[in-house]
Protein backbone atom coordinates (compact mmCIF):
# COMPACT_ATOMS: atom_id res chain seq x y z
CA UNK A 1 0.00 0.00 0.00
CA UNK A 2 2.81 2.20 1.08
CA UNK A 3 4.65 1.43 -2.86
CA UNK A 4 1.44 2.61 -4.52
CA UNK A 5 1.05 5.73 -2.44
CA UNK A 6 4.56 6.52 -3.59
CA UNK A 7 4.12 5.77 -6.85
CA UNK A 8 0.66 7.72 -7.09
CA UNK A 9 2.83 10.68 -5.73
CA UNK A 10 5.66 10.76 -7.58
CA UNK A 11 3.44 10.65 -11.19
CA UNK A 12 1.28 13.67 -9.82
CA UNK A 13 4.84 15.40 -9.18
CA UNK A 14 6.05 14.58 -13.02
CA UNK A 15 2.35 15.15 -14.60
CA UNK A 16 2.57 18.87 -12.68
CA UNK A 17 5.61 19.30 -13.93
CA UNK A 18 5.23 18.93 -17.37
CA UNK A 19 2.05 20.68 -17.24
CA UNK A 20 3.99 24.00 -16.26
CA UNK A 21 6.63 22.89 -18.81
CA UNK A 22 3.69 23.07 -21.46
CA UNK A 23 2.28 26.19 -20.37
CA UNK A 24 5.59 28.22 -20.16
CA UNK A 25 6.40 26.95 -24.09
CA UNK A 26 2.82 28.17 -25.27
CA UNK A 27 3.25 31.10 -23.28
CA UNK A 28 6.72 31.96 -25.02
CA UNK A 29 4.89 31.28 -28.74
CA UNK A 30 1.67 33.53 -27.87
CA UNK A 31 4.26 35.97 -26.73
CA UNK A 32 5.65 36.50 -30.33
CA UNK A 33 4.28 39.42 -31.84
CA UNK A 34 4.44 39.72 -36.12
CA UNK A 35 4.75 42.74 -37.98
CA UNK A 36 3.01 43.54 -41.11
CA UNK A 37 4.67 46.08 -43.67
CA UNK A 38 2.01 48.81 -43.91
CA UNK A 39 3.52 49.77 -47.36
CA UNK A 40 0.68 48.42 -50.18
CA UNK A 41 1.80 48.03 -53.74
CA UNK A 42 -0.11 46.99 -56.59
CA UNK A 43 2.05 43.72 -57.44
CA UNK A 44 0.32 40.65 -56.85
CA UNK A 45 2.49 38.14 -54.67
CA UNK A 46 4.89 35.94 -56.85
CA UNK A 47 3.69 32.51 -58.19
CA UNK A 48 5.78 31.98 -61.29
CA UNK A 49 7.72 28.82 -60.94
CA UNK A 50 11.39 29.15 -62.37
CA UNK A 51 12.72 26.00 -62.53
CA UNK A 52 16.22 24.98 -63.55
CA UNK A 53 17.37 23.16 -67.39
CA UNK A 54 20.41 22.08 -69.22
CA UNK A 55 21.78 24.08 -71.67
CA UNK A 56 19.84 24.74 -74.84
CA UNK A 57 21.48 22.52 -77.92
CA UNK A 58 19.98 25.35 -79.85
CA UNK A 59 22.65 27.86 -78.67
CA UNK A 60 25.62 26.97 -80.92
CA UNK A 61 27.95 30.28 -80.75
CA UNK A 62 27.86 33.33 -78.43
CA UNK A 63 25.68 33.14 -75.45
CA UNK A 64 24.64 34.44 -72.18
CA UNK A 65 23.51 32.00 -69.42
CA UNK A 66 22.92 32.46 -65.64
CA UNK A 67 21.91 30.55 -62.52
CA UNK A 68 20.47 32.09 -59.15
CA UNK A 69 23.74 31.99 -57.77
CA UNK A 70 27.61 30.71 -57.88
CA UNK A 71 26.71 27.54 -56.44
CA UNK A 72 24.24 26.47 -58.70
CA UNK A 73 26.46 28.27 -61.76
CA UNK A 74 28.95 25.83 -61.45
CA UNK A 75 26.82 22.42 -61.33
CA UNK A 76 24.99 23.97 -64.57
CA UNK A 77 21.77 24.61 -62.94
CA UNK A 78 20.94 27.34 -65.16
CA UNK A 79 17.99 29.41 -65.32
CA UNK A 80 18.02 31.16 -67.91
CA UNK A 81 20.25 31.42 -71.47
CA UNK A 82 20.28 33.68 -74.76
CA UNK A 83 22.24 33.36 -77.63
CA UNK A 84 23.33 36.64 -77.43
CA UNK A 85 21.16 37.88 -80.18
CA UNK A 86 17.43 37.39 -80.53
CA UNK A 87 16.67 34.23 -78.90
CA UNK A 88 16.02 34.00 -74.96
CA UNK A 89 15.57 30.64 -73.58
CA UNK A 90 13.97 29.74 -69.45
CA UNK A 91 11.66 27.20 -68.00
CA UNK A 92 8.91 29.14 -66.33
CA UNK A 93 5.65 27.26 -64.78
CA UNK A 94 6.80 24.22 -65.85
CA UNK A 95 7.44 24.82 -69.60
CA UNK A 96 10.54 25.37 -71.40
CA UNK A 97 10.14 28.54 -73.19
CA UNK A 98 11.73 30.53 -76.35
CA UNK A 99 11.07 34.29 -76.34
CA UNK A 100 12.54 36.94 -78.04
CA UNK A 101 14.84 39.80 -77.09
CA UNK A 102 13.33 42.85 -77.64
CA UNK A 103 16.61 45.21 -76.28
CA UNK A 104 19.71 44.31 -75.00
CA UNK A 105 23.06 45.95 -73.85
CA UNK A 106 26.35 46.01 -75.19
CA UNK A 107 28.25 43.97 -72.70
CA UNK A 108 31.90 44.46 -74.10
CA UNK A 109 31.46 48.77 -73.69
CA UNK A 110 29.45 48.14 -70.82
CA UNK A 111 29.92 47.32 -66.90
CA UNK A 112 26.12 46.97 -66.76
CA UNK A 113 24.07 44.09 -68.24
CA UNK A 114 20.53 44.97 -69.67
CA UNK A 115 18.22 42.56 -71.20
CA UNK A 116 14.64 42.96 -71.88
CA UNK A 117 12.74 39.90 -72.82
CA UNK A 118 8.35 39.17 -73.38
CA UNK A 119 6.07 36.89 -75.07
CA UNK A 120 2.48 37.16 -74.42
CA UNK A 121 2.83 35.65 -71.02
CA UNK A 122 5.97 36.71 -69.48
CA UNK A 123 8.05 39.72 -69.46
CA UNK A 124 11.19 39.95 -67.99
CA UNK A 125 13.98 42.02 -67.39
CA UNK A 126 17.56 40.86 -66.96
CA UNK A 127 19.96 43.26 -64.96
CA UNK A 128 23.50 42.84 -64.10
CA UNK A 129 26.27 44.49 -63.29
CA UNK A 130 30.15 42.94 -64.57
CA UNK A 131 32.32 41.31 -62.06
CA UNK A 132 35.01 39.66 -63.58
CA UNK A 133 36.20 40.88 -67.11
CA UNK A 134 38.23 38.25 -69.01
CA UNK A 135 37.88 35.63 -71.66
CA UNK A 136 34.08 35.56 -71.23
CA UNK A 137 32.67 38.52 -68.54
CA UNK A 138 31.44 37.44 -65.33
CA UNK A 139 28.20 38.99 -63.69
CA UNK A 140 25.92 39.02 -60.52
CA UNK A 141 22.24 40.77 -60.74
CA UNK A 142 18.72 40.25 -60.81
CA UNK A 143 16.12 38.70 -62.64
CA UNK A 144 12.18 39.95 -62.67
CA UNK A 145 9.40 38.11 -64.32
CA UNK A 146 6.11 39.52 -64.50
CA UNK A 147 3.00 38.07 -65.89
CA UNK A 148 0.33 39.50 -67.46
CA UNK A 149 -2.05 39.70 -64.10
CA UNK A 150 0.67 41.92 -62.25
CA UNK A 151 2.13 38.75 -60.07
CA UNK A 152 5.72 39.29 -60.36
CA UNK A 153 9.10 37.55 -59.40
CA UNK A 154 12.74 38.97 -58.10
CA UNK A 155 15.56 36.57 -57.99
CA UNK A 156 19.29 36.94 -57.72
CA UNK A 157 21.21 35.74 -60.82
CA UNK A 158 24.74 34.61 -61.21
CA UNK A 159 26.20 33.91 -64.97
CA UNK A 160 28.45 34.45 -67.78
CA UNK A 161 28.16 35.89 -71.19
CA UNK A 162 31.25 35.53 -73.89
CA UNK A 163 31.93 33.92 -77.58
Amino acid sequence: MKYLIIICFALTLIACKREKETISNSAKKDSVNITQDSVKTDAKPANILVDIFPFPKEIKECSCYFARNKADFENEKYIYADDAGKTAYMKLDGKRIAMNLISSSDMEVDEELNKEIENENYKISVRGKKIKNEEVLLFEGTLTIEKPDGSITTMPIYGECGC
